[in-house]
């Protein structure tokens, strides 16, 4: 194969990566109705930690994506910076803006308080008051809240994205083993939230008056960018030892994830905090389900001149814009699903299906519309 094919092929595959991304977001997001409100179907709760912890690695492949293709940063600084961070910073801005001011509309419409809740089923001090609303604005530079539940991501994106050309000054000069050590470094910090939840609060020098410990420097997303970077550039493995790795990986992290779920579940006086434990994003077992999910994809090839590639290529320039609207539909999609009676191992992924469905047909039409000037609507 060429490598004009094998680049095509490549960037095929990484759409492909896109969109199970994207849809297992989506899938995160329609889950967490069964979880976080009462449900009349008793195995709602199983089938929502279940799927729900499926589907952890979503935002840690985003950020390997992001290493993979930016690392190393092959532009200056204030370029990177100006092309990049104005496609996501002007749109986050704008959609959190309309996010806190719908409940405010409904408001005005005359509708019920209640219909804040159908809209945004985490915010649970719902407010129809203009003065509320600009409170809420106010605060976007510096906080998310429960309208705007998932712009945490882009707060974290826009993180990345200003530390990237300094640490690809780093990437960029490192050896191999260099990039190894780093890495086991990383992995060993995703055992914090374990050791904090089950040896000690305060650890590796941490205390009341200092968060930074002794891991805090090679913690956080910038991990998965580094082993995206690094398996582009250092893993080329058949399909036998991509399954012989990658499945045991899969399976041993899912079967970790749910089962400390499903334990914390069943403790009577859980905290926020240890609901999402073992659903962390930087936990070993989360890394261990994206590592395998990003080298089963990584082995896929896709005719790069048929539907489906061009369907995914569609899909990666309407991803980001998806993800600013998809939320508006979250109810829509589980409404759905009760009135057609699905049961809830079918509800579910039904319910990411029509998000997706929605969201996409609507951030489509628009960018058609607007053209070019939809950049600064939808990335």
């Amino acid at each position: 194969m060429s490598n004009t094919n094998q680049n095509t092929a490549r960037i095929v595959w990484l759409d492909l990566l896109r969109f199970v991304a994207i849809l297992m977001v989506i899938a995160c997001h329609s889950v967490d109705i069964y979880n976080a409100t009462p449900q009349e179907d008793p195995s709602a709760g199983f089938w929502g930690g279940f799927i729900g912890s499926m589907m952890r690695p979503c935002v840690p492949l985003f950020a390997m994506m992001t290493g993979m293709l930016l690392l190393p940063v092959r532009e200056p600084a204030k370029d990177f910076y100006r092309k990049r961070i104005p496609r996501i910073l002007f749109p986050m801005l704008l959609w959190s803006i309309i996010y806190n001011l719908v409940p405010w509309i409904t408001g005005v419409v005359g509708a019920d308080k209640s219909v804040v809740s159908i809209f945004f089923p985490f915010e649970y001090s719902p407010s129809q008051e203009l003065g509320d609303a600009l409170d809420n604005i106010a605060m976007i530079p510096f906080a998310f809240n429960g309208y705007t539940t998932h712009m945490w991501y882009i707060y974290m994106l826009i993180g990345l994205y200003l530390y990237l050309p300094i640490f690809s000054a780093w990437v960029e000069r490192a050896t191999k083993k260099q990039k190894e050590i780093v890495l086991g470094l990383w992995i060993l910090s995703t055992f914090l939230p374990y050791f904090t939840e089950y040896v000690s609060k305060y650890a590796f020098g941490t205390c009341e008056w200092n968060s930074f410990g002794l891991f805090y420097y090679f913690a956080g997303f910038n991990g998965y960018m580094l082993l995206g970077h690094y398996i582009q550039h250092y893993i080329h493995w058949s399909w036998n030892k991509t399954l012989i790795i990658a499945l045991p990986l899969l399976i041993g992290g899912f079967l970790i994830t749910y089962s400390g779920y499903s334990y914390i579940m069943e403790l009577p006086d859980k905290t926020p905090e240890q609901v999402e434990l073992f659903w962390t994003y930087n936990s070993p077992n989360v890394v261990m389900m994206t590592i395998a999910s990003f080298l089963l994809v990584y082995r896929i090839r896709i005719n790069p001149n048929g539907r489906i590639a061009s369907c995914l290529a569609n899909l990666t320039t309407c991803g980001f814009g998806i993800y600013m609207i998809h939320y508006y539909f979250v109810c829509v999609g589980y409404d759905l699903g009760a009135w057609l009676h699905l049961p809830a191992p079918l509800r579910i992924p039904f319910s990411a299906l029509v998000i997706l469905a929605c969201s996409w047909t609507i951030v489509y039409l628009a960018k058609k519309a607007l053209g070019k000037r939809s950049v600064y609507l939808l990335g």
